[in-house]
């Protein structure tokens, strides 16, 4: 008992000189030292005692109970679910602002509709969407996805629309080059790509042009984008560009379109005046061949008269 009292005593001694003397005194020196000594021995004791203390760990795993291990795994899919759940979510959120800004861009009267179907055999190409004649679609009305134009509807019943793909071989909308102004028919082809047809080859029409809906017809509004030129072919002796466009909308990775329910005013406005514009060029054509006319005919009644005069001379 009294050596131990000793040794508290002498260990409270120790510790008031320890506090009191300075940063660089003897007891911090011998500190130091001894730290320095023990320091290989302590470093080699960890390496010693850490795979003991992973086995350690997988024997608590091991042992951990069956109603815990399945309150883990449960955990676990519930939050996977919920990430995928927020992944959707989000990029569902895109396309949808992606429409918004066609609808705003273009101050388009439209209806959202989400795509549920592909076409059901292969000669034809076509896609099905959630809106129908109880939603007010129609027969004739174009559709859009974020990217631009993608086909326009041709069957209806109750809650689903059937549309028609651009780049089916019955289709056909009126484009132009919206650099140029060079009209022409956009056509699908059995391949599966597009040609704007009937383009002179008079018109100025170049690779990267991107296409555009002309309003010519009033079924498309003016200016909604369809495309870029791919390529400009022109044979010996033809009349018209054979002219390749590649389709700049895709439902392939889209489920969302919007469905134009109606033209503007201004849309409106815009078709009469390109139609105004065609119905002028046909008159100055028309005027033109009756000016031929007239002095043709002018020229027959000069002709007569002077076979008349030189009868007379003749007389």
């Amino acid at each position: 008992m009294r050596p131990l009292i000793v040794l508290c005593v002498l260990s409270i001694v120790v510790l008031t000189f320890y506090i009191r003397e300075g940063e660089y005194g003897p007891i911090h020196a011998v500190r130091s030292a001894v730290t320095t000594i023990t320091s290989p021995v302590r470093f080699a004791g960890s390496l010693a005692a850490t795979p003991f203390n992973a086995l350690g760990n997988v024997f608590s795993n091991l042992t951990a109970s069956q109603e815990t291990l399945s309150e883990l795994k449960a955990q676990n899919d519930e939050l996977t679910a919920k990430v995928a759940e927020l992944s959707e979510a989000q990029e569902t959120a895109e396309r949808l602002q992606e429409l918004v800004g066609l609808q705003s861009t273009y101050n388009l009267q439209s209806t959202a509709a989400r795509i549920i179907g592909g076409s059901s055999d292969a000669w034809s190409q076509t896609v099905t969407i959630d809106k129908g004649s109880a939603n007010g679609m129609a027969i004739g009305m174009p559709v859009c996805n974020a990217y631009g134009v993608i086909g326009q509807i041709t069957e209806t019943s109750l809650n689903t629309s059937t549309v028609l793909l651009i780049t089916d071989e019955s289709s056909g909308v009126s484009a132009m080059s919206q650099r140029s102004r060079a009209q022409g028919m956009l056509r699908g082809q059995p391949d599966g790509t597009l040609r704007l047809e009937y383009v002179s080859v008079d018109d100025d029409v170049k690779t990267g042009d991107i296409v555009i809906t002309s309003g010519i017809g009033g079924v498309f509004p003016k200016g909604l984008p369809i495309g870029t030129v791919s390529s400009v072919d022109r044979s010996d002796n033809d009349i018209y560009y054979t002219i390749v466009v590649r389709m700049q909308a895709s439902t392939e990775n889209n489920e969302e379109v919007l469905v134009i329910t109606s033209l503007t005013d201004e849309q409106r406005a815009s078709d009469d005046d390109v139609a105004a514009a065609n119905d002028s060029d046909d008159v100055s054509a028309d005027t033109s061949v009756d000016d031929a006319d007239a002095t043709d005919s002018g020229d027959d009644t000069s002709d007569d008269t002077s076979d008349v005069d030189d009868s007379t001379d003749e007389e």
